[in-house]
Parts: structure tokens; sequence; C-alpha cells
């Protein structure tokens, strides 16, 4: 197959699922286009496997503005029929408002750009990760190039405003609809009409080459603990750093390290300072798959005390390594993590409950916790086996994708 890949903002270091996607369709023999709204502005391509993948993707926005008009106007002489149509799509799902009909017209006139490398590139099907602006993006090319579309759903954001964001609409048009995870379908079957709900497969994520290890490394003496992720509100970490606090104050010893990067650094970084936790909780800043890995084996337990989740990545990498995980009780997270067997579940913002899990992380004996890893990388190799949820992917690109259509 000829493959269109489409995501906001593509690659990043926090995309390693789409990235392991298009890796392994490209090794399974099948070309892989790569396009994205827009470029990460710092931080990723840092990493060497992101630089990779942003050398061969397009961008949108970086398109010249005359390029931009010219595909515009190309795809109202080449597809009028198309091109109405999918200005009364625009139309029908815009958010309310002059800002939601602005919007509605940048996406045309990047769908309409779109279109046109599709039908150039003989494109058989054009599959959009998160379900947001760049879902708009790929249904309305799907409308104006005649490329089916697809689309993989994560949550959370899509579920806070479905109906503006048009996602039972979507999920009509789509050829299939992936979901990450039950609860997230549960999710899509609210908000669509259930005549297109045989559209919606549970395509779970999976760990990449990495993480996919046939020997656990043993779990360090040391009360080390890791957070990996986007430092951002919602994963809570505000709360983290409160509970490491009164640890620290009840004189207990650990220290937790923190990978990734975002906006909500400044201000960790001051609780740590004005808390004087320097010595307790490390920020490292974004590190390579094989820097995560090192990483996580070198501590006991991830912790992961998030407000919002589709389910991290990280989890099942965490798991796969045979670390236990600390987590809260939403989304697909317990689909995954079993309080008591692989790690601990505890109620999102609740600090005393994710004090006790800490304490419990940093004083249980290792073999405890080994059994509770070996647990853990069992189901994760069960329920997210790679080669698996490929297989399910690639099986519903083949059924759908039109090779007739050019």
């Amino acid at each position: 197959m000829k493959i269109a890949y489409l995501t906001s903002v593509y690659a990043r270091a926090s995309d390693t699922f789409v990235r392991n996607e298009v890796i392994e369709l490209r090794q399974r023999g099948h070309t892989v286009h790569t396009f994205s709204v827009r470029r990460e502005a710092v931080g990723a391509a840092q990493l060497d496997e992101v630089r990779r993948e942003q050398a061969s993707t397009t961008y949108i926005l970086e398109q010249a503005p005359w390029a931009l008009a010219l595909a515009f106007a190309g795809m109202w002489m080449q597809r009028p029929s198309n091109m109405l149509k999918a200005f009364r799509l625009a139309w029908k799902t815009r958010i309310k408002g002059v800002k939601g009909c602005l919007l509605q017209m940048a996406y045309l006139i990047e769908a309409a750009f779109l279109a046109r490398r599709l039908l150039t590139l003989k494109v058989d099907i054009l599959h959009n990760h998160i379900a947001e602006n760049s879902a708009n993006v790929a249904m309305l090319a799907s409308q104006i190039s005649g490329v089916p579309f697809s689309m993989t759903v994560h949550g959370p954001g899509i579920f806070y405003h479905p109906r503006e964001w048009a996602l039972g609409e979507k999920i009509a048009r789509s050829a299939f609809t992936a979901t990450i995870t039950d609860f997230c379908k549960s999710q899509c079957m609210l908000f669509s009409d259930e005549a297109h709900w045989h559209k919606l497969n549970v395509v779970r994520c999976s760990v990449g080459p990495d993480f996919r290890v046939d020997g656990l490394a043993p779990i360090p003496v040391a009360p080390r603990l890791i957070f990996v992720g986007r430092l951002c509100a919602e994963k809570g970490l505000t709360v983290l750093v409160e509970a490491v606090a009164r640890l620290a104050e009840a004189g207990v010893q650990l220290e937790l390290a923190l990978i990734g990067d975002g906006p909500s650094r400044p201000l960790v970084e001051a609780i740590v300072r004005d808390k004087g936790l320097q010595s307790h909780i490390k920020l490292l800043g974004w590190r390579s798959s094989e820097g995560v890995r090192q990483e996580l084996e070198n501590s006991r337990v991830l912790v992961l005390p998030s407000f919002a989740e589709g389910l991290p990545v990280v989890i099942m990498e965490a798991l796969a390594l045979g670390r236990p995980v600390i987590s809260t009780q939403i989304a697909g997270i317990p689909e995954l993590v079993v309080t008591q067997d692989n790690g601990w579940l505890v109620p999102p913002g609740a600090v005393e409950p994710l004090i006790e899990a800490l304490r419990q992380a940093t004083q249980s004996p290792v073999a405890t916790l080994t059994a509770m890893g070996e647990a853990g990388s069992r189901r994760v190799r069960l329920l997210h086996n790679f080669a698996h949820e490929m297989d399910k992917l690639e099986a519903l690109l083949t059924a759908h994708a039109q090779t007739s259509a050019h």
C-alpha cells in the first residue's frame, strides 16, 4: 500500500506510538508518507530518531502562501464538485462563531494542499492520529481527493468537546476508527450514531523495539522513582511534588527523576527550589528511547499521577521492563494497571493515597517489587503485543485502502 500519515505535530519525543507504527509499516513493505500541520517548536528535534522523521515529513504550514493558494485554486478547477462538498462539510462541522468559521477555512486550505499531494503520490489511504484539528483536515482532504481516511482516537482532549470537534461526523465518514482502549471506544460510541459503531476497532498502542526485552534487569535497592512525560498541567505534577515534599519532611529517603519537558517546567522548578527539594527531585529533560529505558531500569517504580490521559505508552514501557507503576484511576489506565498486582492505582488529585503508594514503592522489599514487575511484563505482552496490534492495524488499512481510486 501507499499510506499517508497525518498528525497536528509530528515528530515529537512524546509520539513514539506514531513513529513505531510508521517504521513498522515501512518494514512490512508499505510506502508511508508522513504529513504534519506544523513542526514542534522546541525540544524534540534534539533526539536523533525524531530528527530523522522530521527530515522526511511534509509540514503544511511551512509551505509558501502561494503554494497553498495554488493548491486550493487547482483543486477547485480539477474537482469543483468535491470542493463544494468539502466546503459544505466544513460549514456543517464548524464551531459556532467567527473564529470557528475562520478555522474551518484554514483547515479547508490545508486540506486542499494535502489532497493534491495525496493524488500526486497516488496514496491509497490517509490515516490520522489524534481526532482533533488534524482530523478535520484529514476528513476534508478525503472529501476533496476521494482517498479514504481513517483515524486513531487516543483521548482525552477530544472527549472534552466532542461535539465541537464533530467526533460523530468524523467517525461516520471514516473508513474505520481505531481506539487505543476499551474506555476510548466507549466514549466514541457515546458520541457517534449506533449505525457506525461497527467502524470502531480497539487497536492498542504497544512498546517500541527498545522495550521488547527477553530478560528483566534487577530492580535496584536504592529508593529511586521516575516520571516520564510532558511537563504539563494534566500530568498532576504539582500533586506529585507535594507528595515527595511530605515524605521528605517525614524523613523518608527517596529520589524522583522527571524525564520530559513542557509548559509546567518553570512552575515545577520553582516549587522544587522553594521547598528545598533539589536533592530529592531531578529534572532531566527529554531522553531518547534508549535513554528512557536506562532510566526506567535504574528506578524502582514509574509514577504518573495524571488528571487526564488516554493510556500512556510509558506505562506499557515501564511494565514491559518489569517496573511496577503508580498511576491514577482514570480512562484506560485501569485496563492495564492492577493495584497490588503490577502497581498501585490512586484517585486523581489525592495527595494522601499517592503518599502511601510512594511510601510502599520506596520501602517494599525488592522481591515484592520484582514479582509485581514480572506480573506487569506478562500483562503487557498479553494485551499490548506489538506484532499482534500491528497485524490488526495493517489488516484494517488493507481492507479499506482503495488502490483502484487512481
